[in-house]
């Protein structure tokens, strides 16, 4: 399994961008990405579905999970 190597999280970054991947959100809340699919099958994560397989994270919604003001 190819692994992808993302930039150091930032959360003035995640202010600028209006979605990230499930990946993503799950790095910026500490848990593994199959824990994040998890959370976002189970509604514990608010996501938003662009497809039957694209699903993305709000950033704002990420951001108040996190306790970070937008």
């Amino acid at each position: 399994m190819k692994t992808q190597r993302h930039a150091p999280l930032d959360i003035n970054e995640l202010r600028t961008i209006p979605t990230v991947s499930v990946e993503r959100a799950g790095e910026y809340l500490g848990v593994s990405r199959a824990y994040a699919y998890l959370m976002a099958r189970e509604g514990r994560l608010p996501v938003i579905h662009l497809g039957p397989r694209r699903v993305r994270v709000p950033s704002a919604k990420l951001l108040a999970m996190l306790g970070v003001d937008a």
